[in-house]
Parts: C-alpha cells; sequence; structure tokens
C-alpha cells in the first residue's frame, strides 16, 4: 500500500493500496571468441569486472572427440582447501574462489565426478526435487544477494530440465551459472544416453555457454563463467562438463573468477550526452523517473532515491524494480503497465521528459509504443547498447552503469526542474485513482486484504516471492515494498512455477532475521509444489500463501473479458487440498474460508518455525485491476471489465 491506511475489517470502507506490471531483463555481449551471448531483452545493471588475458572457449564449435578413456573415480582430492587433482577438482577450487556458499542442484551419473569433488568442500548442496528448481532457486538466490546462484544437472534430460529457469534469468537479467554434467568427448555426437547438445540448446537462453575440453582449463572455464553472469549487464551462464574432463587430470588452482580481457561494458556515459540530458530534464515542467530492474542490479537504489528528492521529480517502476524507490514517499507513484497504477500510467502518458533508467521499455510496460509517452523527451539510461532505441526511440541515449550516471546526471543538473504544479497534479491523480476494492463480509475472501494482511503482520524488509499469474499482480499492487531486493518473482518469461523454488533460494541468500513469504496461486504452486519437500528436508522458516480460486486466474480473466467468458481449460476444481497435501510433504498446513480467520491462521503460520503453507480460498471472480489491454493506451487504463 502507498502510504494509505491498511484496511479495517470487511464492511467498512474499502481499502486502498499499491501497483503492478511487468518489465525484464538480458545480459551484455561479449567481443570475444566466447561462446554467443543471448537475446539483449531486459533491464540491466553494472557489476565491477577484472580483465584478464585468457580468451574465453568457443562454444559455437563441439569439440572433436579425443581419444581418452573415462579414468576410475579416486579419493576427491579436498579442493577446498585448494588442492586440484582433478578437473572436478577445478571445477570445485573455482566455484570456492567465487566465493559460492550455496548450491542448487539434482545429482546424476554425468556429473557425478563434480558432486564426487564436493564431498569434502564447506560449500552448502542444497538437492532440489527437479531441475527446473534449482534453476529458480538460483535465480532468487542471485536476486536477492547479488551475486551469481549456481545451480547443478546432469546430462541430458537433466541439462534440459534447466532451461524454463535459465530462460526466466536470461529474460530478467539474472546472474545465474549453470554447470552441467555432459558424455566423455568420445561420445558427444554418437547419440549417447543422456547425451544432448547442451550447449546449442541453451545458447539463445544463456548470456554465455561453454563446453569444456581440457580437464587443465575448465576451472578457468567455470570462473569466466562466474564473473561474466555477473558482470555488465548481469545474465545466466552454462559451462557444460564432459565426464572424461571432469575426471580428467589436473593440477593448478584456476585463481580468481576473470573475465575476458575483450569484456569491457561502459562505466559512464559521453560527458556531452549528459550535460545534454541534464538541460533538457532541468527545463522539464512535468518530469517523471522510470526506474527499471537495472537500478537494482546496479545496487543504484540509494543513488536514484537521491537524485529523485534533490531534484522533486516523481518516480515511476517497472515490475522487476519494485522496492527501487520505497512506495510509501510521497514522490513515489509504483508501478505503471498493463496492471500498474493508474497515476504511474497517467504521469508516463503526460509527462514532458521521461528519465529512464536500466529498463528495456517492454510490451507490458509500454502498451502501444506509439501512444507510450508520446510528448516527452526520452532520456535512456543503460548499461547495453542493445537496449537503446529497440522498443522506445531515444533522444538522449546514456550508455553506462545506472549508478554512475545517475551520479553524472546529479552533477550536472544546472537545477531542479520546477515540478511544484506537476508534484501536485500526480498527488491528485492518486486520491483520483486509488487501489481499492470492496470486501463485504458476506462475500468470499478477497485475495487483496489477504496480501495486505500478511504485509500488515510482517516486517518492512520482508522478502516477497511469486509465482505468475494474478495473484503475483494482488502480491505486488498491494504490498507496501520499501527496500530493494524484497520483491522476488519471474516477469518478462513469466513462468509458472517460479514460486516455491524461489522462495527456497530466498530464504538462503537472505539475512537470518529476515521474513520470506510467497504468494502463489493454485495453477502455479501444481507445477513446483514438490519443492516443499526441500523446504521441510532443509526445515526453512518460509510461509507460502496460496491465493487458491481453483483457476489459472489471470487466463480466466482474459476469456471473460475477450473470449466471450469461454473458460476452456482455465477452471481447476480438481486441485488439492493444499493443507492436507502441505502436512503430507511435512510442513505444517492452514486453510482461510472466511475474514475472521484471517488473522489468526496468519499469526499462527507466520509464527511456525519451519515451512507452512495457507491454503486460502478466495472470491474466484475477483480480477485484477487496472489494466491496459495488450498493444493498448497507458492513459486510457480500465478500472474494471466494462471499461475494456
Amino acid at each position: 500500500m502507498t502510504g494509505e491506511p491498511k484496511p479495517a475489517p470487511p464492511g467498512t470502507d474499502p481499502a486502498e493500496a499499491a501497483p503492478s506490471n511487468a518489465d525484464t531483463a538480458t545480459t551484455d555481449t561479449t567481443d570475444s571468441d566466447t561462446t554467443e551471448s543471448a537475446p539483449s531483452d531486459a533491464d540491466t545493471g553494472e557489476t565491477e569486472t577484472t580483465d584478464s588475458d585468457t580468451t574465453p572457449v568457443d562454444a559455437t564449435n563441439a569439440t572433436e572427440p579425443s581419444d581418452t578413456t573415462e579414468p576410475e573415480a579416486t579419493e576427491p582430492a579436498d579442493a577446498g582447501t585448494g588442492e586440484v587433482e582433478t578437473g572436478a577438482d577445478a571445477v570445485v577450487c573455482a566455484l570456492k574462489n567465487a566465493g559460492v556458499e550455496h548450491l542448487f542442484g539434482v545429482q546424476g551419473g554425468a556429473i557425478m565426478p563434480v558432486y564426487d569433488a564436493l564431498y569434502h568442500s564447506e560449500m552448502a548442496h542444497v538437492t532440489m526435487a527437479h531441475e527446473q528448481g534449482a534453476a529458480h532457486a538460483a535465480d532468487a538466490y542471485g536476486v536477492v544477494s547479488g551475486a551469481p546462484g549456481v545451480c547443478m544437472a546432469t546430462s541430458g534430460p537433466g541439462a534440459t530440465n534447466l532451461v524454463t529457469g535459465l530462460a526466466d534469468a536470461n529474460m530478467d537479467s539474472d546472474p545465474v551459472v549453470a554447470l552441467t554434467g555432459q558424455v566423455p568427448t568420445d561420445f558427444v555426437g554418437s547419440d549417447a544416453f543422456q547425451e544432448t547438445d547442451t550447449v546449442g540448446v541453451t545458447g539463445p537462453v544463456t548470456k554465455a555457454n561453454f563446453f569444456a575440453d581440457d580437464a587443465a582449463d575448465v576451472g578457468t572455464d567455470v570462473g569466466r563463467a562466474f564473473a561474466l553472469a555477473a558482470g555488465g549487464r548481469q545474465g545466466p551462464t552454462l559451462v557444460d562438463l564432459p565426464k572424461d574432463v571432469t575426471n580428467g587430470d589436473a593440477s593448478e588452482d584456476p585463481g580468481e573468477p576473470r573475465t575476458p580481457s575483450t569484456h569491457d561494458p561502459p562505466k559512464t556515459a559521453d560527458s556531452d550526452a549528459v550535460a545534454a540530458a541534464a538541460a533538457v530534464l532541468a527545463a522539464a515542467d512535468r518530469p517523471v523517473i522510470l526506474a527499471g530492474g537495472g537500478v537494482v542490479k546496479a545496487d543504484a537504489t540509494a543513488t536514484l532515491r537521491a537524485f529523485a528528492t534533490e531534484h522533486g521529480i516523481p518516480v515511476v517502476t517497472t515490475m522487476p524494480a519494485v522496492g527501487a524507490f520505497p512506495e510509501d514517499h510521497d514522490l513515489a507513484l509504483e508501478m505503471a503497465g498493463m496492471h500498474g497504477t493508474g497515476y504511474a500510467n497517467m504521469a508516463v502518458t503526460m509527462t514532458d521528459c521521461l528519465l529512464a533508467v536500466g529498463t528495456r521499455f517492454d510490451d507490458r510496460l509500454t502498451g502501444g509504443v506509439e501512444t507510450f509517452a508520446p510528448d516527452a523527451a526520452i532520456v535512456h539510461v543503460d548499461i547495453d547498447p542493445a537496449e537503446i532505441s529497440k522498443n522506445v526511440e531515444a533522444d538522449h541515449p546514456l550508455i553506462g552503469d545506472a549508478g554512475a550516471v545517475l551520479d553524472q546526471l546529479a552533477a550536472a543538473m544546472p537545477r531542479s526542474p520546477d515540478a511544484a504544479a506537476w508534484r501536485e497534479q500526480c498527488r491528485q491523480w492518486k486520491q483520483e485513482y486509488p487501489l481499492e476494492y470492496a470486501a463485504p463480509a458476506d462475500e468470499p475472501v478477497k485475495p487483496q486484504y489477504v496480501v495486505e494482511a500478511v504485509d500488515d503482520a510482517t516486517a518492512d524488509d520482508t522478502i516477497v516471492t511469486t509465482g505468475v499469474g494474478q495473484h503475483q499482480m494482488w502480491a505486488c499492487q498491494y504490498w507496501t515494498y520499501t527496500e530493494p531486493r524484497t520483491w522476488v518473482s519471474s516477469h518478462g518469461l513469466g513462468a509458472m512455477g517460479y514460486g516455491v523454488p524461489a522462495t527456497i533460494g530466498a530464504r538462503l541468500a537472505a539475512a537470518a532475521d529476515q521474513d520470506v513469504v510467497c504468494f502463489d496461486g493454485d495453477g502455479s504452486f501444481l507445477m513446483t509444489c514438490q519443492e516443499l519437500s526441500v523446504a521441510v528436508r532443509e526445515n526453512l522458516d518460509v510461509t507460502v500463501v496460496v491465493l487458491n480460486n481453483a483457476a489459472i486466474g489471470m487466463v480466466r480473466q482474459w476469456q471473460d473479458a475477450f473470449f466471450g467468458e469461454r473458460h476452456m481449460a482455465s477452471e481447476y476444481p480438481w486441485v488439492p487440498d493444499f493443507d492436507a497435501l502441505a502436512e503430507a510433504f511435512g510442513a505444517r498446513g492452514f486453510r482461510i474460508e472466511r475474514y475472521e480467520e484471517v488473522e489468526a491462521v496468519l499469526d499462527e503460520a507466520l509464527s511456525y518455525d519451519g515451512p507452512s503453507v495457507v491454503d486460502a480460498h478466495i472470491d474466484p471472480d475477483e480480477n485484477v485491476y487496472p489494466m491496459v489491454p495488450s498493444g493498448g493506451d497507458n492513459g486510457l487504463f480500465a478500472l474494471a471489465e466494462d471499461q475494456l
């Protein structure tokens, strides 16, 4: 909620709250001979990197099968102490050198030498129930910690099961390193058991990937992948590890992670371009800052807040940037786009100067590009040149790190914009288009009420994870986010099933005293609920709230609005009792069916020291508003179905 009072119990005035919508991310490319980096589609961010004289492996060319036979496994060296005897030891040593503390994966034949080398390591491996869960857990770990999360899988189906998670990380520019086993090089290309062209399959959904062909160099390959995942525009990388390479002889400590010498993402923007952009911003009557996920990736949220407050400029966020600017601040307009706040969409539509930082201007944000900020001079700050003018034409492109360029702009501003009247207009829009809902006591529980109740019952720094669907939007709109890295979700890919495994990764990356709460939908929860068994085994203190409307609700909402209310394959009356399912997994299960149960049930679930699941039965007819139809005009958002 945006600083508005929390809702009274049903039967009183409707409650008001916050924002929702989506915008995403990918990764910067390198000019080296490394494998091709994946599509450039996302919010961005900058991390310091260290150049080296190494050249990346050319993963576009599978190595020729060697005459090496797979050696018999031996007792692993203690790679955790720097002793390296095999390629697998070198892999583990590289991870240790990178500061890795947790890994998420599923064991298997081709990756077994690496797991064996982990036997003596102090790094904590978390065995997941499915490889997709490992990728999502690593993704969320990276989002919360800011450092790459690591996932592992064997060859063939193990590697292909990672693809959804890697594609999600790629779209959202989340730092992830994937290590996959591969058949021995002699068997590559022979359709061997559990052989898949992992490099070829994952090329389009990774920033860079490598086929390791030499035990002596495999540790360097892993370190390079780690550095590339963290550096410049962040994103997922992958190293494919043939079994004869990880079993092969190696002796060198691979050293600290290093990017290729050709990897040189820009830090600061051209000074003349900065001066011109600052002059335009200072002269604006209706300025708006649009903060994208790149602000969070670059750890530039404090810089953003200082710049906005110094110059009195209202701030709108994309969905990945939720929490980048405190939503209870007077200048906060929260999220814009398809399910953004009415006041955010009005401000973006009416602005005469839009300072967009670390955003790729995806379609869920812009709606129809021709009606997006139609009268605005666009100042676009991004670490990735490929994003400049890709979707929205930039009048003033500033290529560089989000925080560094904001510092440049702050130094170059001749004065603050004369925007007092504009700020007042934005306040009026907040009063005119509040997020609100009716909650009659004799009707089913409203999902918005449940979200606000959990927000009331938890600390301000609570981390919220979600699946994808209506529940995701309600969790974004009706929770007040004041800190970065407390919103963890799947944006660009929109991967249902993200929620539960992401909660595991977020919990392990979070501070010990932080609460971690997952809002999931019944359809999304079903896709990865097996990962609840991992939370039980690890005794993780997490709370999953399933907003259960017995449907994949966003599909049903679109069917109502655009497909004549024909509910083909969208109704889920057959879902199990999730509270009972939780108990079967060994977690605590709770159920909410009436308003009077909400407070007590949530208090018990949140107080339980371990994983708990709340099966919250909500109004099956409740929809997400505001809404801008796909490709529509953000300034003509609908507040009800009859306005679509």
